[in-house]
């Protein structure tokens, strides 16, 4: 079972100035075949169909935790292609021809869709799982790495404060990732593939939105998603970190996480409703009716929006 919590995993900046083409390009990390609909179904699968669990129990633990955590990510890409399309359409449709991918309009609300950068949907011929452990740790090793390749380009093409934020954040997870199924394979088969790391040879450190995580521990922590389980990942997450020496962390329980964005109507695309005050008023209608408090105890980011930084940030 999965355990939602209403939380994000970082923090991501207000809306700013919409950027539909920028956000076409980060849908490349939702819907690639490197993207992290890729990786969660990839690791979800494999402890799925995981024969043998309780002999291989920190292998099973490990995979089937990571797995977790990318529902989180997920939804981060998600919220931060929100966030870039976020008032795109303030003057109506029309002017938004060519820009990014119409579906973000025509059938997706102006917001996320299970696609890569060019629109193609995302497919589960990109699911590998073998059954066969050396193989598929050593296929989710590569996957990390086709995952930080892209973010890394993610990163560069697009200047948005949203997706600087997001690629920042995820190339510090995804490095954790990269390491924890490098460690694995190391005490199965005694070949050190953690020598290579980081693929792309850029040391993540030097990337100023990766600098915040690495300050709090997040690049030397697998967090285990769970209140009483998976806890023989101690097992095999452990020993230095291969690009600092830190020692490897397990933490009990999730990240604290930060409270989710808001995002306010998008009349054009009727999301939620051409008329959301009708639906405001219900909805204030029924939580009375449930004996609920007047207004919404759930906690949201406070609002605001953000000028998009107009030049490139050297690192």
């Amino acid at each position: 079972m999965i355990l939602r919590l209403d939380k994000w995993g970082t923090l991501l900046p207000p809306p700013s100035d919409p950027d539909p083409a920028g956000a076409a390009a980060v849908q490349e990390l939702m819907g690639g075949r490197f993207g992290e609909m890729s990786t969660l179904m990839n690791y979800t699968f494999q402890s799925f169909n995981f024969r043998d669990k309780q002999r291989l129990r920190p292998f099973y633990d490990l995979i089937a935790n990571i797995a977790a955590e990318e529902y989180g990510h997920i939804e981060l890409v998600a919220a931060t292609i929100n966030s870039m399309l976020t008032g795109a359409s303030d003057k109506g449709l029309a002017p938004l021809k060519g820009e990014g991918n119409p579906h973000h309009f025509l059938k997706g609300g102006q917001g996320a869709l299970p696609v890569d950068s060019i629109g193609a949907p995302w497919t589960g011929d990109y699911v590998f799982s073998s059954g066969d452990l050396v193989e598929d740790l050593t296929h989710n090793y590569f996957l990390e790495t086709g995952a930080r390749n892209g973010k890394l380009k993610v990163y560069e093409m697009v200047e948005h404060p949203a997706a600087r934020a997001l690629t920042g954040y995820l190339l510090v997870r995804g490095g954790v990732h990269q390491i924890a199924y490098a460690r694995a394979l190391e005490l199965l088969t005694g070949v050190d593939i953690s020598k290579g790391f980081p693929a792309p040879r850029i040391e993540t450190s030097k990337i100023p939105e990766c600098k915040p995580h690495i300050k709090v521990g997040s690049h030397k922590t697998l967090y285990r998603f769970s209140p009483d389980d998976y806890k023989e990942i101690v097992a095999v997450f452990k020993g230095p970190h291969p690009e600092t020496g830190e020692e490897l962390v397990v933490e009990d329980g999730p990240p604290e996480g930060f409270p989710p964005q808001d995002l306010p109507p998008q009349e054009e695309v009727f999301a939620p409703d051409r008329s959301p005050n009708e639906i405001a008023e219900i909805a204030k209608r029924l939580r009375k009716e449930a004996g609920l408090p007047s207004k919404p105890e759930a906690e949201v980011a406070p609002k605001g929006r953000k000028k998009a930084a107009s030049k490139r940030k050297k690192r």
